[in-house]
């Protein structure tokens, strides 16, 4: 199950999490020359030749998190390895299954679907198509032809609740989700643990949208919360979070000093230093990197699931959390990091 994890510690460790910001419209299919940019491959490379194409949920590829971080990591394939790579967008979950069957009538050497909501269509199109290789980010698939990736986002987002419980002026913390599920709970819970850790007296809100794709209901969300006294918010709401950052911004315009904490990429690179306290991040670039790059070797582990957590590097803060927050909260989180590695602190899940 973790047969890669280990031999690649170092390369996650390493790993840039973000390259470069991306834009594309809607619905509509993103190749080799769509932002997010990366270098073109140039001269001969082992996996010309190869195709590998990428379903996005209906958080889009331009969600500045989730969806982002997987075309990233396919960007940096191509650019290392010659494969030639793209996405296609989903409107709905309707799209999902003809999305993903694009991509198997055109003889596609891997197919990516993004997020948990892509599941049952994953594993449709898989039954009715022994043949092709898929892959899954977020939910496990039961099929031999399918690898499964998922995170313990809750043992990365307990670390950040650590760093909300310490630093909260007000002992008034939010959380905005996106839509109620699993992976969602999995943040949720252990934030709300990570906070009860060090400050046991804090009020935490919990506020779910029911949206990945609605910046207005993220907004709305966040004020509400910020209304109420909160000084802090994590959201884990794809881009329905960016409404949380824009909400946050116009606080701090107006003088009010209030924080977010983002996810899954490092957001302080996009949303800026002035409201971003730290993020908890997913290594959704590193996963499909080392699952594509595993098949183009000949190393395609269908049927297999692979969870990254902390001893992995699969989940965690930003290098950059040291602009905002004090030295001795990080060194309280790398005290929490290691008890949760050790097993001391088992985090629960919801």
């Amino acid at each position: 199950m973790r047969s890669w994890m280990k031999t690649t510690a170092g390369l996650m460790l390493a790993a840039t999490l973000v390259l470069t910001g991306c834009g594309s419209k809607p619905a509509q299919e993103g190749a080799a020359g769509d932002k997010p940019a990366a270098e073109k491959p140039s001269g001969s490379k082992k996996a010309e030749g190869f195709k590998v194409g990428m379903v996005t949920d209906i958080g889009g590829v331009n969600d500045k998190s989730f969806n982002q971080s997987a075309w990233e990591g396919l960007k940096k394939v191509e650019a290392d390895t010659g494969a030639s790579v793209k996405y296609l967008q989903s409107k709905s979950d309707a799209d999902f299954i003809p999305n993903l069957n694009q991509y198997i009538k055109d003889k596609y050497n891997l197919t990516w679907g993004i997020g948990f909501l892509m599941g049952d269509a994953i594993k449709t199109v898989a039954t009715q198509n022994p043949d092709a290789k898929l892959a899954i980010i977020d939910n496990v698939v039961e099929a031999p032809n399918v690898e499964s990736v998922t995170f313990a986002e809750h043992e990365g987002a307990y670390l950040v609740g650590v760093v909300a419980g310490l630093t909260t002026k007000t002992n008034n913390i939010g959380f905005v989700g996106g839509l109620d599920i699993p992976v969602i709970k999995r943040f949720e819970a252990g934030f709300r643990e990570g906070v009860k850790a060090v400050n046991p007296n804090a009020k935490l809100t919990i506020n779910y949208t029911g949206a990945f794709d609605k910046p207005d209901l993220g907004k709305a969300a966040a004020a509400t919360i910020y209304n109420d006294g909160a000084d802090i918010v994590f959201h884990a709401a794809g881009a329905t979070g960016n409404g949380v950052f824009n909400e946050a911004k116009d606080r701090v315009k107006s003088g009010k000093k209030v924080w977010v904490i983002g996810v899954d990429k490092d957001q302080s690179l996009e949303f800026g230093d002035d409201v971003t306290l730290t993020s908890m991040i997913k290594r959704v670039d590193q996963a499909v990197i080392r699952v594509t790059t595993d098949l183009i070797d000949g190393k395609f582990q269908g049927g297999k699931v692979v969870t990254l957590g902390l001893k992995d590097d699969g989940v965690g803060l930003p290098e950059t959390s040291t602009k905002n927050v004090p030295a001795d909260v990080l060194k309280k989180v790398d005290e929490y990091k290691a008890k949760i590695i050790s097993g001391e602190i088992k985090v629960p899940e919801k």
